[in-house]
């Protein structure tokens, strides 16, 4: 198979400014084009194009096949190289892309999930990284293309719904608290403007419940609290504003469990002081979590099959998990640190939960097959990223 090419720069420079990227699969190319305040990263089409009206056959996905056939074996193929899929024609780059390529594979149980990872770099502008866990010894690899617009915003919101992931709100230094919304199909490796949140906001959490993204509290206009919370229904393309005063300001953390949204924060007079509430979706309302599941979260969290795993990190990195049948925090292992640089962020696919740490220092273990000597979890590392970026937020993409 020929390997894809980067489209020639424009050289008259005609509104398109175009850079060559290499992509998560070595040796191919993506082109970025940025078109004024919007940017896009895009695999360039170098199929053939469509031929039907001059052959039947060409109009099937592969000639001389049934499509549910053709279907069901290029659905097989790997993750990682679905970028070549794309190369092939016109016709298997929006198969790839399409919504049917991604609900074939969600039946049938083809999904793989890459991971995600939101930093800040020494310029303080915001960067963007893809990591395969089934290639961990090529490491997290750059992806470029970041809306302009938000690139030095901080306190943006960072969500995955389905196979996209969107950056909403934030705020800067000389720029009050934007509604702004962004959404990056990893399907089509592509950014487009998404719709604008009721209220500008920066600093908020967010979750996903029952096929919603939830953006809650933070800090609008005029640095002015929020205690209301929004939900985006992906069938309407819509967000809708709740209020409720149990939304506190300094709203650290926010997990998903057993149905219902918890949120976390500590007080900035009295750090030890810790307030969460829990979200109940049948009722609407907002209402304090148990005392003793609020006691131990004390850092970044993660659901791993129904169990809340925290990293305490006030005194290296110790990972504790919330055993709700005697409702007790119990440490599962310290990490080492010579493998993890705080302040780390959690994320987790299947049972392997992925702690990952300024630079992007990644540790990864399996909750199931947890082993720990003298009290230090036994551990996969991946190898080091040459950035010192501080992580600010990771997530997974399944496709």
């Amino acid at each position: 198979m020929q390997s894809c090419k980067a489209a020639p720069s424009n050289p008259q420079g005609a509104g398109t400014n175009t850079e060559q990227v290499y992509s998560e699969s070595e040796n191919f190319v993506v082109t970025e084009n940025s078109l004024g305040n919007d940017q896009s990263v895009e695999v360039e089409d170098s199929g053939s194009g469509d031929n039907s009206e001059l052959d039947p056959e060409a109009s099937q996905i592969i000639p001389g096949l049934p499509d549910d056939i053709a279907l069901f074996c290029l659905a097989r193929v790997p993750r990682r190289h679905h970028v070549l899929l794309k190369c092939v024609s016109r016709k298997w780059r929006d198969l790839v892309s399409g919504e049917e390529w991604y609900s074939y594979r969600k039946k049938h149980d083809l999904q793989e999930s890459w991971i995600y990872a939101l930093g800040r770099d020494k310029s303080e502008q915001l960067c963007y990284y893809v990591l395969d866990p089934t290639q961990l010894k090529r490491g997290w690899k750059p992806i470029l293309g970041l809306p302009h617009r938000c690139i030095r915003r901080k306190g943006v919101g960072f969500e995955v719904l389905g196979k996209k992931l969107f950056l909403f709100g934030g705020c800067g230094w000389i720029e009050d608290a934007t509604n702004e919304v962004y959404c990056y199909d990893a399907a089509m490796n592509k950014w487009n403007q998404a719709t604008s949140l009721v209220v500008p906001r920066c600093y908020c959490v967010s979750e996903v419940l029952d096929e919603k993204i939830y953006a809650i509290g933070g800090i609008g206009p005029n640095s002015n609290n929020l205690p209301s919370w929004e939900t985006y229904n992906t069938e309407t393309r819509s967000w809708t504003l709740h209020e409720n005063p149990n939304i506190f300001p300094d709203i650290e953390d926010s997990i998903v469990l057993g149905g219902k949204i918890y949120i976390r924060g500590v007080s900035s007079l009295l750090p030890s002081l810790v307030s969460a509430f829990v979200y109940e979706p049948s009722s609407s309302t907002w209402q304090p979590a148990a005392s003793e599941l609020v006691s131990g979260w004390y850092g970044p969290a993660v659901v791993v099959d129904g169990t809340l795993y925290v990293l305490d990190q006030s005194s290296g990195t110790r990972l504790m998990m919330w055993q709700k049948d005697i409702r007790e925090w119990v440490a599962v292992g310290r990490l080492s640190p010579l493998l993890t640089k705080p302040p780390c962020r959690l994320v987790a696919v299947g049972n392997n939960i992925f702690i990952i740490g300024k630079g992007l220092s990644t540790v990864v273990f399996n909750v199931e097959n947890a082993r720990n000597m003298d009290g230090v979890l036994v551990s996969t590392s991946i190898p080091k990223s040459i950035s010192d970026d501080d992580v600010i937020s990771c997530k997974a993409i399944t496709i």
